[in-house]
C-alpha cells in the first residue's frame, strides 16, 4: 500500500493525516493505519489493518472516511467496526475502534 501525496488543494490540517501510522488499541491490539488518498474537501480512502482483536481474527479491510476540523471517521469497516482517530497537538493519532459493544482505544505514530 502506497500513500499518494495529498494535491496543492488539500489543507495541511488534511495533508497531516496522509501516511501510514501504526499503535496498538488498549495497550495489546496492534492497529495499522494507511490514509492513502484525501480530497480538497477531506475525503479519505484508507486501508485498516489490525492484529488479534478479542474474538476477531487479525484482518485488513479498504474503507473511505472524512476528516472534520481534527477527526478522521472512518465509515463502517466491513467487519462491522467503527474507526476514529483524532490528531493530537503532538502528531500522533488518538484512535478509538469500537466493536461487538466494546471500545478500545490507544495512540497510533506515523511510521
Amino acid at each position: 500500500m502506497v500513500a499518494t501525496p495529498p494535491g496543492k488543494g488539500v489543507p495541511a490540517k488534511y495533508a497531516a493525516f496522509s501516511g501510514i501510522w501504526a499503535g496498538r488499541l488498549d495497550g495489546m491490539y496492534e492497529g495499522k493505519l494507511a490514509v492513502l488518498t484525501i480530497s480538497p474537501g477531506g475525503q479519505v480512502t484508507v486501508t485498516y489493518a489490525w492484529g488479534d482483536l478479542a474474538d476477531n481474527k487479525p484482518g485488513v479491510a479498504d474503507g473511505a472516511g472524512k476528516i472534520v476540523g481534527n477527526t478522521l471517521k472512518l465509515a463502517r469497516l466491513p467487519n462491522g467496526a467503527d474507526a476514529t482517530f483524532i490528531m493530537q497537538p503532538d502528531g500522533t493519532l488518538a484512535a478509538t475502534y469500537a466493536l461487538a459493544g466494546q471500545t478500545y482505544a490507544g495512540a497510533f505514530a506515523r511510521q
